[in-house]
């Protein structure tokens, strides 16, 4: 229970210690949203979305899951997407996976995980699509980062399926969709360079939208 107490007591430090720096920061705070950010993550408590960004309460819009996958029948993170879109109008939508993510590499062993199964299938499927380009590494440990790194970018690309995203950004150019990786070993983000228009114009014929 001592360690459950803490909270509390750095909860009130925290409050002194913003409130210090700004008389009206909760005021301000509680008044309404204007994040330029949309962050999708992962669920790992290593990788805190604010703080690896150098942002304040209130900048970043934030939805965590495991292995930071954007499944098209997740109802959670769908509204979280469109929500952010639509009534936040972010600028940016930014998938960020991490280097040492236990998802993916949970997905890469053959074993029944039980209630995981269906989750991970999602970077199973991953790895099938990019299957040639990971078994050419001969590095297991090599291997495991690029299958991170390949599923960002495919989540990315889930987002830019998005019929709410693709209506937007076809009117204002924005939001644009980024890929991230973080490395738990430097605390540094690496940029995966998505280029979004090249994106578009692949999936385009299969999953544009502008009908709808």
């Amino acid at each position: 229970m001592h360690l459950y107490r803490q909270i509390f007591e750095n909860n009130r430090k925290w409050v002194a210690s913003k409130i210090a720096q700004d008389a009206d920061f909760f005021e301000k705070l509680a008044a309404d949203q204007r994040p330029e950010f949309l962050y999708i993550g992962c669920s790992d408590s290593r990788v805190p979305a604010n703080e690896i960004m150098g942002l304040e309460p209130g900048e970043v819009f934030v939805h965590r899951n495991i292995a930071n996958l954007v499944v098209n029948t997740d109802l959670n993170v769908q509204s979280v997407i469109n929500y952010a879109v639509v009534h936040l109008q972010v600028s940016y939508i930014i998938i960020c996976g991490h280097y040492g993510c236990g998802g993916v590499k949970a997905a890469m062993l053959p074993k029944d995980l039980g209630l995981l199964n269906p989750w991970l299938r999602n970077i199973r499927d991953v790895y099938r699509l990019h299957q040639n380009e990971l078994d050419a590494i001969a590095g297991e440990q090599q291997r495991y980062d690029r299958l991170v790194e390949l599923n960002v970018l495919e989540q990315c690309i889930n987002v830019v399926k998005v019929a709410a995203v693709q209506q937007r950004y076809y009117e204002e150019q924005h939001p644009t969709v980024h890929g991230w990786v973080y490395d738990l070993h430097n605390g540094l983000l690496k940029d995966l360079n998505l280029d979004m228009e090249a994106e578009i114009s692949k999936i385009r014929k299969i999953y544009d939208l502008r009908s709808v």
